[in-house]
């Protein structure tokens, strides 16, 4: 299965460094059953982009819970075995976790396809949506507008072996 995991700069660094992502739990984003009903019409792509914007909001979350990280978003594409991305039923079709899967095992680099990062011309709509992702979830229309200037940013994609550039 892919799955699409948020990470920020510094955990692709540890990442590289260590050979993997984890320790497991993690949470990803796939094309999950939830994710292919609420989006009626989608080809595989769309439904794969939809899964990777998903984990692009997520990375978001996670760069207003590290203020020292460089503001770009990170998600890693990656091809993990089917049990080992599980989806939690009671929230299946929660809006807010369209896509989630929780990962019960670490991601080695070896199984990772591909990393997508924000250019550098990004990071001033990042900072400034990381600093209001909280009230954008809460319903705060201003918020949620910053929040959405970030999402037009297009993550670059950059193939595994370019990540020694990356951090």
């Amino acid at each position: 299965m892919r799955v699409y995991l948020p990470l920020t700069l510094p955990w692709l660094a540890e990442l590289h460094r260590t050979g993997q992502a984890g320790p497991a739990p993690l949470t990803a984003y796939a094309v999950t059953p939830a994710l292919r009903e609420w989006y009626l019409s989608g080809s595989q792509e769309e439904l794969e982009y939809a899964a990777l914007s998903r984990a692009a909001l997520a990375s978001l979350r996670l760069l207003a819970a590290d203020p020292e990280a460089p503001r770009r978003r990170v998600v890693v594409a990656a091809d993990v075995p089917d049990k080992s991305a599980v989806a939690d039923p009671d929230r299946a079709l929660d809006a807010e976790a369209l896509g989630e899967v929780r990962l019960t095992e670490a991601v080695p680099l070896a199984t990772m396809a591909a990393v997508h990062v924000d250019a550098a011309d990004a990071e001033p709509d990042v900072a400034a949506a990381a600093g209001v992702i909280h009230a954008a979830d809460e319903g705060d229309d201003d918020a949620r507008f910053t929040v959405d200037g970030a999402a037009d940013h297009e993550l670059l994609w950059y193939g595994v072996q370019e990540i020694d550039g990356l951090v």
